[in-house]
């Protein structure tokens, strides 16, 4: 296996400044991305009715009070036993959302499956997020995503009764919210995928290949995982 040229310190130091010259260059840019954000307009929404753990629930009630809200679509596949393992991955990760509590907002998943097999499939596979059932509503389809289409994570924002949607994005947009990408990029060899500009030599991989699959998922998070 290839590794990175052996050199010293004061090489080492000076490649790593011309790193850090873009690498700060790249947060500027993501702080200027999420100041256009704020300054999106929205777009006022009809009074959708999803079903929680506890039943039927306004769109409005998910926010528990809260002014601003997060929503990851869930992809479902009817009467399979795993269900995609990119959103079972991704959204396993999030395990302590009471932070967001100080930024007066909320994080949920929301699915177009029937809330008492989503539930159960939380279940399984380990996932603490909070639950919300489309099966009977076009919510997901009016937020761009419907029943049979992918995932999709939306923003929202609550004045009173009335919301608003203010941010969407899906594919690689979701990245930025999750760790799990960012660590794997700082390590020597990075994700290994086949598509990534690596020196020559360096492992590579099938795309998605050492992403966990909702199996993998269940077997570490899941009420019968071994103790870590």
């Amino acid at each position: 296996m290839a590794m990175p040229p052996i050199v010293d310190q004061d090489t080492w130091r000076a490649e790593l400044a011309q790193l850090r010259v873009r690498e700060k260059a790249a947060t500027r840019e993501l702080d200027a991305i999420a100041a256009q954000r704020r300054r999106l307009p929205m777009v006022e929404l009809p009074d959708y009715t999803l079903v929680g753990a506890d039943g039927p629930i306004r769109l409005a009630d998910v926010f528990d009070g809260k002014s601003q809200l997060i929503t990851y679509h869930h992809m479902w596949f009817p009467d399979e036993e795993w269900q995609c393992g990119g959103c079972t991955s991704f959204t396993s990760s999030f395990t302590r959302l009471g932070f967001l509590d100080n930024y007066d907002a909320r994080f949920v998943i929301v699915t177009p499956a029937p809330i008492d097999q989503a539930l159960a499939y939380a279940e399984r596979v380990g996932n603490r997020m909070d639950w919300y059932s489309t099966a009977d509503s076009p919510f997901g389809a009016a937020v761009d995503a419907p029943h049979d289409g992918g995932f999709a994570l939306n923003v929202f924002l609550r004045d009173g009764d009335t919301v608003y949607r203010t941010w969407h994005t899906t594919g690689r947009g979701v990245e930025q919210l999750t760790y799990t990408f960012a660590l794997a990029d700082v390590l020597p060899y990075g994700r290994r995928e086949e598509w990534q500009d690596s020196p020559e030599g360096w492992p590579r991989v099938p795309t998605y290949s050492l992403w966990l699959d909702s199996p993998d998922v269940a077997r570490l998070y899941g009420p019968r995982a071994d103790a870590r």
